[in-house]
């Protein structure tokens, strides 16, 4: 790659993050996760970074989403739906963001050369495949058990959170 600079964007699926934490038993840190990737491959410039949450209420979350705001994250939320499955007989709540994180990414897509996706989900795979034909490069962080075999392969380098938790977990001081 030589001296190419790379101008990074970072897409976080926080509902399927946090899943994915949840899963691990550990959590990361925002202020981690930008710092790391700025840092991680030298001539690296942070364009943008994206966190995406489905919300209880209006007021769900606000010291969290004011703090990655004060990160430098631009925050996307929508209030969470009920669904009912008929299958388990349980009621599930979605945000289902997916659509607000391909359109930034479309939207932003002259800006960056690099994109990383923190999400496992697989309808992320088209997207992905077409970011690729524009020469993007694609990183996708997730977690065994957690990332679809599809977006695995569409992606040019997949990183799993555990690899790299000690760079990007959350420490209590």
């Amino acid at each position: 790659m030589g001296c190419l600079i790379n101008r990074t964007s970072i897409f976080v699926d926080g509902n399927n993050m946090f899943y994915a934490q949840q899963k691990n038993g550990w959590f990361f840190d925002p202020r981690r996760v930008l710092e790391y990737f700025k840092t991680e491959q030298p001539e690296t410039i942070l364009i943008n970074a994206f966190w995406y949450t489905g919300l209880k209420d209006p007021q769900d979350q606000r010291g969290f989403r004011d703090a990655l705001i004060s990160l430098g994250y631009t925050v996307r939320h929508k209030i969470l739906k009920e669904y009912y499955d008929d299958t388990s007989g349980r009621y599930s709540q979605k945000a289902n963001l997916d659509i607000e994180i391909v359109v930034d990414m479309f939207n932003t897509v002259e800006q960056y050369n690099h994109v990383i996706l923190f999400s496992g989900d697989g309808d992320f795979e088209r997207a992905i495949e077409l970011l690729r034909s524009k020469d993007t490069h694609i990183t996708v962080v997730s977690t065994e058990g957690m990332i679809a075999r599809e977006l695995r392969n569409a992606t040019d380098r997949y990183i799993d959170l555990n690899d790299i938790r000690e760079y990007i977990e959350k420490v209590d001081y």
